[in-house]
């Protein structure tokens, strides 16, 4: 059972620097990577280790009501009945909330329903920009109705035709990856372009890596890649842990000179966000990596200069710990996180400043200037990773409040559990 206190929830600095053993729930982008293509493979495939959390539930739901068949089998453990033939288009509009991955995938995967399916999320979907896909969509004859650039929108569907899809590459990977995950029940080969530079590159790489774990192929060429059609075969799929939730408990073994370790989350990780702790090893900590874990020890920390670019979901817990680095910490290059879940470069730099921090900003970059810290309630904008990165400051500091901490149900539903055990490994009372 999730544990969300009451908001704000203050939070005390820990006794002493915590040494645990920290357990990360599964891949939301590789839950939702592998919901869709098990619902494309025909058979039965089984899903180890998922997350279940808003974003993967909402994917559960759209593809179930697309007429896939999804049954648990444990606490972790999901069995998707899937194929082509089994999708039918939906009675309602399908609600997927604030998940990202969840409309850009689903909305390439209705190409492929016979029939119109609709898309509809909540208020802060409904300013998340969606239309670089769409235009892409429409390249390749795909029909959509869609007002405003952003959700609601409406999807045509019946088949995915072949040609080129050119798409910029600067806003979101998500468009990338939902083409290569329903392109194998394209109507042959087509190619994605990518105009300019792919920003979060590795998540294509999980995409490229997981079709193929799947039986489907996709190749890279000059400038962008070719989708292969493919048979996808059912398996079973092991999900690692989320590389970007682990983000948290390394920044606070780095933050507090305490040592954390992850279990199955080490050399040979699927995902980019892994690399984070190069960040915190820039910055002083020390890294141990092993194929089956990750431990981090805290040091003085010092500012580092770091382009961000291909680990952009995790330029917040850097952020959050900058006011503690002996020296400037300057982030580059993730002018896409403007359009996350909220404008994440401008509600870090204000939640800093509210802190007291000295904080310049530009289109794509944030400098953090590390001054005394103020007592403050951080706001978190109904964004999960604002949550739980200041959570990582309070802990390791004090006198600091989340204002909204059950907006961590989106990825983590379970992120304060963890805390508390934080809390009593180091020590310290539980403020809640």
């Amino acid at each position: 059972m999730a544990l969300f206190p009451a908001g704000p929830l203050a939070l005390t600095a820990l006794a002493r620097p915590p040494e645990l053993t920290w357990r990360v729930p599964g891949s939301k982008s590789i839950t939702n990577r592998a919901l869709v293509l098990a619902a494309l493979a025909e058979g039965e495939s089984r899903l180890e280790g998922v997350l279940h959390s808003d974003d993967t539930r909402h994917m559960r739901a759209g593809l179930e009501a697309l007429g896939i068949r999804v049954e648990d089998d444990g606490p972790t453990t999901l069995v998707v009945e899937g194929g082509r033939s089994r999708l039918r288009a939906p009675k309602e509009p399908l609600f997927i909330g604030n998940s990202g991955t969840t409309v850009r995938f689903l909305a390439a995967l209705a190409a492929l329903v016979d029939g119109p399916v609709t898309l509809v999320g909540d208020e802060a979907m409904s300013r998340r920009p969606i239309q670089d896909q769409v235009d892409g969509m429409r390249q390749l004859g795909v029909r959509i109705d869609c007002a405003t650039g952003c959700p609601p929108l409406t999807v045509h569907g019946g088949k995915l035709p072949v040609g080129s899809v050119s798409m910029p590459g600067g806003r979101s990977s998500q468009y990338f990856s939902a083409l290569m995950l329903s392109g194998a029940g394209a109507e042959g080969d087509f190619e994605i372009r990518v105009e300019g530079r792919l920003v979060s590159r590795p998540y294509v790489e999980i995409t490229r890596r997981m079709v193929a774990d799947f039986g489907g192929r996709i190749d890279e060429m000059d400038g962008g890649f070719i989708v292969r059609r493919a048979t996808l075969r059912a398996r079973t799929y092991a999900i690692e842990p989320d590389a970007s939730s682990a983000s948290y408990p390394f920044a606070l073994a780095a933050a507090t000179g305490g040592a954390i370790t992850v279990p199955d989350l080490g050399e040979g990780a699927l995902q980019g966000d892994y690399h984070f702790v190069d960040a915190l090893e820039r910055a002083g900590a020390v890294v141990v990596r092993s194929p089956t874990g990750t431990t981090v020890r805290g040091r003085a920390l010092r500012g580092i200069d770091i382009d961000m670019h291909d680990i952009s979901d995790t330029v917040m817990s850097l952020a959050a710990i900058a006011p503690l680095a002996k020296g400037a910490t300057r982030i580059r290059n993730v002018a896409n996180i403007r359009i996350k879940e909220t404008d994440r470069l401008a509600a870090v730099a204000a939640e800093l400043e509210r802190l007291g921090q000295g904080v310049t900003t530009t289109e794509d970059s944030l400098a953090v200037e590390p001054r005394a810290l103020l007592p403050a309630i951080v706001k978190s904008y109904a964004d999960h990773r604002m949550a739980m990165s200041f959570a990582v400051l309070g802990m390791a500091r004090g006198n600091l409040a989340i204002e909204d901490p059950s907006c961590v149900a989106k990825t983590y539903p379970t992120f304060w559990q963890d805390v508390v055990a934080c809390y009593r490994a180091a020590g310290t009372p539980a403020p809640f």
